[in-house]
């Protein structure tokens, strides 16, 4: 009986405890602020607690980094506000008109960045806005009040992270050495799975989008463990590090499930006579070149080589599958990778078994061909399943030679979505200034604020008019909580104390919204604008009147930034995700010619971060995130690939056969050429071209002799040729979205979409 109590106890403490974990925390450091700011005397004690909300989060670390972001977006916003007033104080239009641009660029900035610098562009945005609308009625005494907004501000964040830091503090750290664990822990058995043929397509996507999502939030969790651990400081470089091995070694094996796939489901095919009739009237190199994929095509059988290979991917599926029903610790990753330095060697030996197997029984330069490159992805896996099992094993120790990490994780936007955002909020708060100015309404400046509060708080969000809306919904609430409080409570309470039981249940309310990713924005909108209107402040006014007028300007004015996200350009709609898929394509382009120098991480990153962002965008719409996906596979495949061969043509040593002038250099430079084509503007003549570029450079290669190199796990030449294959066997897979690119726009995934 008692076991049972302590276990439904422990249940309950990490689900509904934490919630009311939260709440309490919420309370005591509201009260705290507004006591304090009660006692300093701040003019404004409702700015206060609206940063103790904004601020306030689950985890210490989060409160943190925000908090630090928060104070370097209010210094910006606070210093930009002083120079226009100095500069416009006696210009109210063109004080007005700086100001909507200023918030235009913050409003873009954080639908750049998304993380917590376009937090701090947040901040930089509003902040500018509740100093600098209330500055055009009195700007004589528009610097103290900036500098009275700064004490607030300063204030609510140092209660928020005192309290935060000491009353049963909820650490970033556990959250992020869980999903590190989780995360391998699913990979694991992802992996498994696929090396056994088990994954169907369905599983295959949402796993891919799982892992993609996993990186970027990993990565936000990694910059707000610096802020509150210092042991994790200690092995941030690490973990950016074990984030970019995870994101390559997912890709890795991407690239070999792909082509086990293909093997698995191949069948004789030839050249359809569409494809051979628009080939012969793009160019004759083409049309030869169609007869000869279809003469390739036709030879190929991929049983034969599974069978060969499937040893060794049983070795591989065998150390796996311990890990698949259970959390990896540093530990688990240290035994693993120990193993995993014999496997490498067993593997090895077991390809030159299997190949030589193949070889004998069915002689055939195709099938030789297929195993190779299977056969150098297996190996290649394992070798960054090595590497991320030592960097795991690593953050044991305090210091370890792999905190040595440059790389970076780098996000992906779209500027023209960012532009867009920003564009939106200048043109906003410019049409509710002119109302403004051209009615005298006394509220017409919160009117003007609230859309400038609203458009950068939705900036960041995937579905701005869902978010705005939210807010809305929650200032109303708010509305009505705050009428009955200034009229029928607050003036019959006495003291501090009876102040706090009045507002408990308000803030208790807000709390557990903000709890609930799903309500957040609703208890937000409640607790800011409840406490920008009816919190009482030094003096008091109650005047029913400029409650209701204040009320009634913020409702409006969230009214309206609700309809404009909706019907000026909203992201989650078709115009975007045409140009997701387009930065996707570009990825590849970006392999081709881009610098080595970080190539890789900002390969990977930003492909992921595309995806993460595709798919929020693109919530409810299955077919478009398939498409999508579709993209992303290809361009994972063949960025990663064109990527390994620059990699691999970079360490080859200063020998006549791997000289820059010879053939099978110039030859996939050629290829190199048609790829950017291809994906800049794809087509099913730029995709003949390309398959005739790559035969070309497999070609050039295979006919360059190597002779200090003749070994199979030695042979770069025989490495190249493996990468070379699989970017053919990219752009011949029947299910790539290139073949979409001849199909009229109307039928295609997302053309429908409003």
């Amino acid at each position: 009986m008692a076991s049972t109590f302590k276990r439904a106890l422990a249940e309950w403490a990490r689900n509904d405890g934490l919630t009311w974990a939260f709440i309490f925390k919420t309370l005591l450091t509201a009260f705290l602020a507004l006591w304090l700011s009660y006692r300093l005397e701040l003019p404004q004690p409702g700015t206060v607690l609206v940063t103790v909300f904004i601020v306030m989060q689950p985890q210490s670390g989060q409160v943190l980094a925000k908090s630090f972001y928060r104070i370097i977006g209010t210094l910006l916003g606070l210093t930009v506000m002083v120079a226009l007033i100095a500069l416009f104080n006696q210009e109210r239009v063109l004080f007005m008109l700086s100001l909507a641009i200023w918030i235009g660029l913050c409003t873009a900035g954080a639908a750049r960045y998304r993380d917590f610098r376009g937090y701090a562009c947040v901040l930089a945005g509003y902040t500018a806005v509740m100093i600098g609308l209330p500055a055009t009625l009195h700007p004589e005494g528009a610097f103290m009040q900036a500098l009275w907004r700064v004490l607030e501000i300063t204030l609510g964040i140092l209660c928020t992270g005192l309290v935060n830091g000491l009353i049963l503090p909820q650490s970033t750290r556990t959250d992020l050495r869980n999903t590190l664990h989780g995360r391998f822990r699913d990979f694991a058995a992802f992996a498994c799975e696929g090396l056994a043929g088990g994954l169907d397509t369905a599983r295959f996507d949402a796993a891919n989008a799982h892992f993609a999502a996993a990186a970027v939030s990993l990565e936000n969790m990694r910059n707000a463990t610096a802020f509150e651990d210092p042991h994790m400081r200690m092995r941030s470089g690490r973990l950016a590090r074990l984030n970019n091995e995870f994101m390559v070694l997912s890709t890795r094996f991407h690239g070999l499930h792909q082509l086990l796939r293909r093997l698995a489901n191949e069948t004789p095919r030839a050249p359809s006579p569409t494809v051979r009739a628009s080939s012969a009237r793009e160019s004759a190199e083409p049309q030869e070149f169609a007869s000869r994929a279809g003469s390739y095509e036709e030879s190929q059988s991929g049983v034969a080589v599974l069978d060969a290979l499937a040893p060794c991917l049983a070795e591989v599926a065998r150390l796996l599958a311990p890990l698949r029903d259970r959390l990896t610790s540093e530990a688990d990753a240290s035994a693993l990778a120990q193993r995993l330095e014999t496997c490498k060697v067993e593997l090895m030996q077991l390809i030159r078994t299997g190949r030589a197997q193949l070889v004998m029984q069915q002689p055939s330069e195709a099938r030789a061909l297929d195993f190779d490159t299977a056969a150098e992805l297996l190996y290649r896996f394992v070798d960054d399943l090595h590497n991320y099992a030592q960097t795991h094993a690593s953050l044991l120790e305090h210091h370890h030679s792999r905190e040595q990490w440059k790389e970076s994780f780098r996000p992906r936007a779209n500027a023209v979505a960012a532009a867009v955002a920003g564009l939106r909020s200048s043109l906003l708060i410019l049409a509710l200034s002119a109302f403004w100015m051209a009615t005298a309404w006394p509220s017409g400046g919160t009117f003007a604020m609230t859309v400038g509060m609203v458009s950068a708080l939705a900036s960041s969000s995937s579905n701005p008019r869902r978010l705005s809306a939210q807010l809305g919904l929650g200032a109303l609430a708010g509305a009505c909580l705050g009428f009955v409080m200034t009229i029928w409570v607050l003036p019959w309470l006495d003291g501090f104390a009876l102040l706090c039981c009045a507002l408990a249940p308000v803030v208790a309310l807000g709390a557990f919204l903000l709890s609930r990713p799903q309500y957040a924005g609703a208890g937000l909108g409640l607790l800011v604008w409840f406490c920008m209107i009816s919190l009482p402040a030094n003096l008091t006014l109650y005047d029913p009147h400029r409650v209701i007028n204040e009320y009634l300007a913020s409702l409006l004015s969230m009214g309206l930034a609700t309809v404009a996200a909706g019907v000026l350009l909203p992201p989650n709609r078709r115009w975007l995700w045409r140009r997701l898929e387009r930065d996707l394509r570009m990825c590849v382009v970006q392999a081709v010619s881009g610098r080595m120098k970080g190539l890789v991480s900002g390969f990977e990153s930003g492909t992921r971060d595309l995806l993460n962002q595709a798919y929020l965008y693109s919530a409810g719409r299955p077919d478009v995130q398939r498409q999508l996906l579709r993209w992303m596979f290809l361009v994972q495949e063949v960025g990663h690939a064109v990527i390994e061969l620059r990699l691999e043509q970079a360490r080859l040593p200063a020998l006549s056969c791997y000289a820059e002038h010879m053939h099978w250099r110039n030859a996939i430079r050629a290829m190199g050429r048609a790829l950017v084509r291809l994906f800049i503007q794809p087509s099913e003549a730029n995709r003949q071209r390309a398959l005739a570029a790559v035969e070309q450079a497999i070609d050039s290669v295979r006919s360059t002799a190597e002779p200090c190199a003749p070994q199979f796990e030695t042979s770069p030449l025989r490495r190249l040729q493996s990468y070379l294959h699989f970017i053919r066997t990219s752009l011949l897979d029947p299910q790539t979205p290139l073949r979409d690119a001849a199909v009229p726009a109307h039928s295609q995934g997302f053309a429908h979409a409003t």
